[in-house]
């Protein structure tokens, strides 16, 4: 039995030394070591890792559900998620099984394997930017904003209460957590749901606190009775867009994310705004009547200004320095509820004027009272006449703008506590361009002689020509105009060419004198 023992080990150990001499030109995985269920047996290392990244690159189209709740979820590809094969040293791990450490221990484990397989687990991972880039696009969009609880006025003059509801948003960090641990512990090749992270959202607003937002706190009109129907009509849509806002502590406000886009489809037309020191025609034009009014209501319930912006020019609807400007979003009124409480604005158009009111809890003493005054520092006044041509109107075509004076000005905010005044700040200064005359000539015409008598009338920069010039286009193509103009050009050169010769005589007078005085004081020297 002995005799027997010994040739059994000795055999055993000869294997290993075989296997040993093998392992120095080029280890091969032994018979019964597999990965997962991919049998190794006679690979080299490279060939265990070809094989276990074929393996997992083919479990890249494994769909996976993601569970954003019990309604909604999103079902990807593992792939998608950047889908790897985690521990690749599991390769060296697989050839050095029964050929590696001392004779011993490589006899144990070529036995071992004889008895039972070898299986080596193969580790998954995901890339992180991959999940979520996947959430993003895939899941986040069932993302629900929380309702904020608001109020609306009623019938009786009082407000209704209207409660909020629960939204709900995607934890991104945790959700791309679950993903990632869902690989590297569960994760078997199948088909497969992970369930996301996804946090509610509570409303803003109780019904305790709207209930008391009653007050007053600031409020302002404006009248627009001169404005044409397309411009009252954007005052009024304006005004509309911001009607029934809720601005909670801490939220800032908007004029212009609130009332645009200035689109016939969002219930604006055409009409006059601010542009270069011109009155040009765009959509929405009057809505700065809108953002003003509101600006001033806002001063009154003194909530804090973040953005604001004086017109180029002044505006007839409120002192100076007391408007905000709209023009995209380089001018923008914006404003933030500084206080404890909830704000309601609330905006109405009738009898052409706009008025808006700002609701809420009002905890300023019933003493106090505001008011503020426009103060001019210096005045510039435009000085002549500007005369342009347009192209896209016929030869004849005239229409003036109004000069502007410019102003430098400052809004000043008064507080008074019993009537008694004790308290007085600068709100803004703002600067008004000076702006000339401005005419504007139409310029299309095949007519040379017209075309001559408009660019001649351009050239003068004078108004008043300019509109007798395009009276006379009307009347004979200008030809009597352009007759006129080089008539008077001539006479005003022949004055000139006069001017320059007495100029010149009297300069050879006075030369001839100065001579004659220098040849009598030689003399006398003499």
């Amino acid at each position: 039995m002995k005799k027997l023992f010994e040739a059994a080990l000795l055999t055993a150990l000869l294997s290993v030394v075989l296997s040993t001499a093998a392992f120095a030109k080029e280890a091969t995985v032994h018979e019964g070591v597999y990965a997962e269920g991919i049998d190794l047996s006679g690979m080299t290392e490279s060939e265990v890792s070809q094989a276990i990244s074929d393996y997992v690159d083919g479990l890249k189209n494994t769909e996976i559900t993601l569970k954003y709740n019990s309604e909604d979820s999103a079902t990807v590809k593992a792939g998608d998620l950047g889908l790897e094969w985690a521990n690749t040293e599991i390769a060296g791990e697989a050839v050095r099984v029964g050929q590696g450490g001392n004779l011993i221990k490589r006899f144990k484990e070529l036995t071992d394997l004889k008895k039972n397989n070898k299986v080596l687990d193969i580790e998954y991972s995901v890339d992180a930017k991959k999940v979520k880039d996947t959430l993003s696009e895939n899941c986040a969009v069932y993302d629900r904003k929380a309702v904020n609880a608001t109020i609306s006025p009623n019938s009786t003059g009082s407000f209704d209460i209207i409660e909020g509801s629960d939204g709900e948003e995607l934890d991104m960090e945790a959700s791309a957590s679950a993903i990632s641990d869902f690989f590297k512990n569960s994760f078997n090749g199948e088909s497969a749901s992970v369930a996301l992270a996804v946090e509610t959202v509570k409303p803003k607003g109780d019904t305790e606190t709207l209930k008391k937002m009653t007050d007053v706190l600031g409020t302002y009109t404006t009248n627009y009775k001169s404005s044409s129907n397309d411009r009252a009509k954007n005052v009024a849509t304006g005004c509309a867009h911001i009607n029934g806002t809720i601005v909670y502590p801490g939220e800032q406000f908007s004029v212009y994310e609130t009332v645009s886009p200035f689109t016939e489809e969002n219930g604006y037309a055409l009409a006059g705004s601010y542009l270069n020191g011109l009155v040009v025609e765009s959509l929405g034009g009057g809505i700065c009547q809108v953002s003003t009014t509101l600006y001033q209501a806002v001063l009154r319930a003194e909530l804090q200004v973040d953005q604001r912006s004086n017109h180029s020019m002044v505006v007839n609807y409120v002192p100076h320095s007391a408007d905000a400007a709209i023009a995209g979003t380089t001018k923008d009124f914006k404003f933030t509820n500084n206080l404890d409480n909830p704000i309601y604005i609330a905006g109405k158009t009738e009898g052409r004027n706009i008025t808006f009111t700002i609701y809420g809890i009002d905890e300023r003493p019933s003493n106090r009272s505001i008011e503020f005054e426009s103060v001019d520092i210096s005045t510039t006044e435009p000085v002549g006449d500007k005369v342009i041509g347009d192209s896209s109107q016929p030869a004849g075509y005239v229409h003036t703008q109004a000069a502007h004076t410019g102003y430098v000005s400052e809004y000043w905010k008064i507080i008074k506590e019993d009537g008694v005044e004790v308290s007085r700040n600068c709100v803004n200064k703002s600067t008004y361009k000076a702006v000339q005359r401005t005419i504007t000539l139409g310029t299309a015409t095949s007519n040379a002689v017209t075309s001559a008598a408009i660019a001649q009338a351009i050239a003068t920069q004078s108004g008043d020509y300019a509109k007798a010039v395009a009276a006379s286009v009307k009347l004979d193509g200008g030809a009597g105009a352009l007759a006129q103009a080089q008539a008077q050009q001539q006479a005003s050169d022949a004055a000139a060419a006069a001017q320059a010769a007495a100029a010149a005589q009297a300069q050879a007078a006075a030369a001839a004198a100065q001579a004659a005085a220098a040849t009598g004081d030689e003399a006398t020297q003499q």
